[in-house]
């Protein structure tokens, strides 16, 4: 038996966006997507989204500034998978390169790449220092590191070996 989905209004959906975006950060997209699933008529949700943005509920600068801010300090994320991290969200292009080149300097780059490949480096099975370099570059280039800089990055840890 199907489950019937609740459709909200645009009243409803603004006063739950109003207590979610209370509780923790959210994009403009993040709410456009609520909305979607929601249900509420398209021609309403730029209405509400409007109100959301005019009330401070929603503001994509102060999001992307936290997103960049957590994405490197606790998770370790490069430059690349945290723009395309922000991009899933909805945040526009240039709202992004203004929180990189803002944030970008919190506890990234090569310091905190070479910092998180030593701790992958000691839980790394591997058989040759062939195999380890693989695994450790595939970790790096998948934290969202330029290729470059891992490389170097994997060829300082490996290569006094």
């Amino acid at each position: 038996m199907p489950v019937e989905r609740r459709t909200k209004t645009a009243a409803q959906a603004l006063s739950s966006l109003m207590r979610l975006c209370s509780r923790a950060e959210k994009s403009s997209g993040d709410a456009r997507k609520l909305m979607h699933r929601w249900g509420v008529p398209e021609g309403e949700r730029d209405a509400v989204l409007e109100k959301l943005i005019a009330a401070k509920f929603i503001d994509d600068e102060r999001f992307a500034g936290c997103y960049v801010r957590d994405r490197m300090s606790f998770s370790g994320w490069g430059p690349y998978k945290i723009r395309k991290g922000l991009a899933d969200k909805g945040v526009p292009p240039e709202i992004i390169d203004r929180a990189m080149a803002e944030h970008g300097g919190t506890k990234g780059g090569p310091g905190r790449l070479a910092e998180l490949l030593e701790k992958k480096k000691a839980k790394t099975k591997y058989k040759d220092l062939h195999d380890l370099r693989t695994k450790l570059v595939r970790y790096g280039a998948g934290l969202g590191y330029p290729y470059g800089e891992v490389f170097d990055a994997v060829e300082g840890l490996v290569g006094e070996e």
